[in-house]
């Protein structure tokens, strides 16, 4: 730290460690100062009204009531008012006796004024004053079980009743005593931050991950998710855990939660009414220790923050719990004891079970919410002329089944997560918009011959679906859970000439350039990601239109390759435009003639007469549209070549690698395209997101075409914002996909053939002359 920066919890006056609280900037210490002014001055505010009666206790994030016989289960019996219940004698449950291995690890560094209690004050390295807890926490075998504790121990029992105490709430028990002696020690001794004091004793002489060092939580990006940090400088953060415990504390401003970096937010002991609903915006947050307030709910919006582990708020004034902790799927341990909700039988489902048992039963009894408002079409230009042809294009990554597992999207409901849910409302949206071109990708061969192909060829589709090259690979009953690419387009309007599918790896490795290139072997070979280009002619007009569709490599780190693959998609569309202006037009008793084999279910139908085909010179007079996956946002390379035409051979994405003429010649595409939501940017509809989840939320699907050659007409509007302010992330209900779909509508522009040179006839004398 440089000597000009000073510490933004310098106002506390404690000693704390580098990692808890030292800022990056002058700047962060300024806000939290004038954070920390507000939160002293604040005035209390009146408390939440409560209700009336027991079956109103459980709120739904939608302001439905609960479901019959869901609240006596998950309601505390007395409402506001009800005293806290008295501290629990601890000999009763023999506590003095820890079982061997805990986690829980004695520290001699504490605050000078501390009496020396190591079974109190033991704190972790990980977490400050609480124990790690790991994600498969033990559950009791019955709720009155007696005899022996699953690692060979008599297990612990109340009061001589013979009913086993689960080993969470063991856990629970002792980090309720670390609370109430963490809250006396501020209290009675008028020493706040306990909880960062106890941080700075632990963590001297501990050496710290350089900047740039990933950890295994950091590489759990899931496999189409890339991180935040994908094509992006990532701004140094040298602090993320804040303690503002034993303040006296009223209200919290909201310039708190503008610290969107936090990991470990302190507010205990303090006189704090109301969790504000921006506690939302705190999603990296993994503890939130919240103990001995005055608060009586939580917001839903508290399930906004999936990455929490720790939720402490003993000795409040809860009575009821929104179902939007069901989303808290990494949630380990939800400390409750002390407030009015632990004297019903939500009690016994916690000694009994576990906080993941609580959690789930919330995500799986939460009551399907309302449909959000629809996406209704944005028009972009209304003076278009009636005359001109039109095409519609939608693009969307469908979420293959076989990745759409409890284990990666955990806060999603189970039934949103089922294939036959999502599958029918991917197909509903289809039918909806009607569209002339879909573009799918992550549809599997089984989806689509199966699913999406005979229920789109009822409505007058026709498709071709390539699968990731792996397929060839694997033994034949395997291969139909393998995704890819599909493309479908209206057979009354549309007849296809021509179709490939390019396989990235193998056409980089075969270039006579990059055969003796390392990188592309060790890089680019083993990613099976694929493009496909479709040639479509129209019935009526004669019009040619290419449309490709891709799914790039979604690795964060693989940015150079990305650009190996989409340099060769534009290399192929441009070698495949150069061959179809030379083709010659088709017989129009042969395009009448082509209708392909019908899908079961099909019937024939009677097509509309073709026109003449149309003739182009060059390769970029024939309309062009790009649909796909980039896995690119728009501060990319790949973006930037598209939009431009060129990227030069040094350009930092291609990471200093080298890719033959790629990075010696730099590469280009004679193509004049723009991303159609480019249009919207910077306006009130701007596309925010194609991609949505939990710990990314950020455009990557893109619909291109030829400035040239098409003219656009209207967009699908983005999702109302206000329906996901308490949705973490996709998929759910209404949204059967991680993916947003994206689409377009066109017109075809009149062709501008050049007119034959007419000399001008001045008469016989210029003609002598």
């Amino acid at each position: 730290m440089a000597d000009g920066d000073r510490h933004p919890i310098q106002a506390f006056s404690s000693p704390l460690s580098s990692n808890f609280s030292s800022s990056s900037s002058i700047a962060n210490g300024i806000l939290l100062n004038s954070l920390l002014s507000h939160l002293v001055a604040a005035q209390p505010t009146a408390h939440s009204k409560t209700s009336a009666s027991l079956g109103q206790n459980l709120r739904g994030m939608y302001g439905q009531g609960p479901q019959q016989g869901h609240n006596n289960r998950l309601s505390g019996a007395p409402g506001r008012g009800q005293p806290n219940i008295p501290p629990v004698q601890y000999q009763q449950y023999n506590y003095g006796q820890q079982p061997q291995g805990h986690p829980h690890q004695h520290h001699a560094h504490h605050h000078q004024n501390l009496q020396p209690d190591p079974g109190v004050h033991g704190l972790p390295a990980g977490n400050m004053g609480h124990s790690s807890y790991s994600t498969g926490a033990h559950q009791a075998s019955s709720p009155f079980a007696a005899g022996s504790h699953p690692s060979g121990q008599t297990a612990t029992t109340r009061g001589g009743s013979g009913q086993a105490i689960s080993d969470s709430w063991g856990e629970q028990l002792k980090l309720y005593k670390q609370a109430q002696e963490a809250h006396q020690t501020m209290v009675e001794q008028h020493l706040p931050h306990y909880y960062a004091r106890a941080k700075a004793s632990d963590n001297k002489g501990v050496v710290y991950a350089s900047e740039g060092t990933t950890t295994t939580e950091d590489q759990e990006v899931a496999r189409n998710r890339p991180s935040y940090t994908t094509n992006k400088l990532v701004k140094r953060q040298d602090w993320h855990n804040l303690d503002l415990s034993g303040q006296g504390v009223r209200k919290i401003a909201r310039a708190l939660f503008s610290y969107d970096f936090l990991v470990e937010l302190y507010i205990a002991s303090n006189k704090i009414t109301v969790l504000p609903p921006d506690i939302g915006k705190l999603r990296c947050l993994k503890v939130l220790e919240a103990s001995h307030n005055e608060l009586h709910e939580l917001p839903p919006e508290i399930g906004m923050c999936t990455n929490l582990q720790q939720l402490i708020l003993f000795n409040n004034h809860i009575t009821s719990l929104p179902y939007e902790l069901g989303f808290l799927y990494k949630l380990e341990m939800l400390g409750l004891h002390g407030n009015p909700l632990m004297n019903g039988p939500l009690k016994d489902e916690i000694m009994n079970k576990d906080t993941k048992s609580l959690i789930n039963s919330l995500l799986v009894d939460a009551p399907v919410p309302p449909a959000p408002a629809p996406r209704l079409p944005i028009t972009v230009q209304d003076d278009v002329a009636s005359s001109l042809e039109r095409v519609s294009v939608l693009t969307w990554n469908i979420l293959c089944e076989r990745y759409a597992t409890k284990q990666m999207y955990g806060y999603t409901p189970p039934s949103a997560l089922e294939w036959d849910y999502r599958k029918q409302l991917i197909l509903d949206e289809i039918y909806d918009r009607n569209p002339d071109i879909v573009c799918l990708q992550e549809i599997s061969r089984n989806a689509y011959e199966n699913e999406f192909s005979p229920s789109l060829a009822k409505h007058g589709y026709r498709g071709i679906q390539w699968s990731r090259p792996k397929v060839k690979t694997l033994p034949n009953n395997m291969v139909g859970g393998v995704d890819g690419c599909a493309t479908f387009w209206k057979t009354d309007k549309w007849i296809v000439l021509q179709k490939e599918m390019l396989d990235y790896s193998h056409l980089t490795i075969t270039r006579p350039d990059l055969k003796q290139n390392h990188d592309v072997y060790n890089r680019a070979m083993g990613k099976d990601n694929i493009g496909t280009i479709i040639l479509l002619e129209s019935r009526v007009t004669g019009s040619r239109l290419i449309v490709a569709n891709t799914h790039l490599a979604w690795e964060p780190d693989l940015c150079d390759v990305k650009l190996l693959q989409i340099a060769c998609l534009m290399e192929n569309i441009t070698r495949l435009g150069d061959k179809w202006t030379r083709t010659p037009p088709m017989a129009i008793d042969k395009k009448q003639a082509i209708q392909g084999i019908l899908e079961e279910g099909e019937e024939r139908q009677e097509l509309p007469p073709p026109g003449p085909s149309q003739e182009y010179r060059n390769n970029t007079d024939i309309p062009l549209i790009i649909c796909g996956d980039y896995n690119s946002t728009p501060s990319s390379g790949v973006y930037d070549f598209l939009a431009t035409g060129r990227l030069s051979h040094d350009h930092p994405e291609w990471l200093g690698r080298k890719y033959g003429n790629f990075t010696r010649d730099g590469v280009e595409h004679p193509f004049s395209i723009r991303s159609a939501y480019a249009h919207l940017r910077g306006g009130p509809h701007e596309l925010s997101f194609t991609n949505y989840t939990p710990t990314f939320r950020e455009v990557i699907d893109y619909i291109w075409y030829s400035t040239n050659t098409l003219e656009l007409v209207s967009l699908l509007a983005p999702p109302d914002k206000q329906a996901l302010t308490r949705i973490p992330g996709f998929p759910y209900y209404h949204f059967p996909s991680d993916h947003i779909q994206i689409m377009a509508e066109y017109v075809i522009r009149p062709r501008k053939d050049k007119r034959a040179v007419v000399e001008p006839d001045f008469g016989p004398s210029s003609r002598r002359t």
